[in-house]
């Protein structure tokens, strides 16, 4: 199976990727692990990425991200098929993809943009042992804005409200669109992600069989 991962920010597509590619024995990618992973395999093109862009803080041209996408998806461990997390994120890109591969379905993970916020604001992580909490979901630290490891607990930057919003904005007017794309392909799917992680799992296994 190809499978495409949707939702905004929050939703747990990174997460129910992660569940599913294991419970169906396929590839999970995701762009971030994508890049580092072929970075370290001095892979020219993801070497530019690194360097070019993403060391610098910009964002990698469709052109180099699909080139690095297609050289992933020939993978031998693709073969069976794969899990996309976080890709495509435009229209541009999805039309790209499709004529790489054909896609069998495009989940989407529905969360309202008040959710992402409560859930992605109460994220908090050790600057030192780098385990990750939720003040607001869980898991919740033991001992308030503490780590376990004695360490004081910190909130990034891009999960303060003002710059989820940002991001939420930016994902309704560049990816939603993508939706639009896969519904005329037949192949869109979607589920609702306010549930727990073991309901919003089961609903997208009975969409795969």
């Amino acid at each position: 199976m190809r499978i495409i991962m949707m939702g905004p920010q929050g939703s747990g597509k990174g997460t129910q990727a992660k569940i599913l590619s294991k419970e169906y024995k396929i590839s999970h990618i995701s762009t971030g692990d994508m890049f580092r992973e072929l970075a370290e395999d001095k892979d020219e093109l993801a070497l530019k990425a690194k360097e070019e862009y993403i060391d610098k803080g910009i964002l990698v041209p469709d052109e180099l991200t699909i080139g690095l996408v297609q050289k992933r998806l020939a993978k031998d461990d693709c073969k069976n098929g794969f899990m996309l997390d976080g890709f495509p994120r435009t229209v541009p890109q999805a039309e790209a993809l499709q004529k790489i591969t054909d896609i069998d379905y495009a989940i989407e993970i529905n969360i309202p943009d008040d959710e992402s916020v409560f859930r992605l604001s109460g994220r908090r992580s050790c600057p030192k042992c780098g385990k990750i909490y939720n003040i607001n979901t869980a898991p919740k630290p033991t001992e308030e804005g503490k780590c376990s490891c004695g360490e004081d607990l910190t909130q990034r930057d891009d999960d303060q409200e003002e710059a989820i919003r940002k991001r939420l904005s930016e994902y309704h007017e560049k990816t939603e669109p993508i939706k639009e794309f896969y519904r005329e392909k037949g192949v869109l799917k979607e589920v609702d992600g306010t549930k727990e992680i073991a309901e919003v799992t089961e609903s997208i296994k009975s969409i795969l069989g």
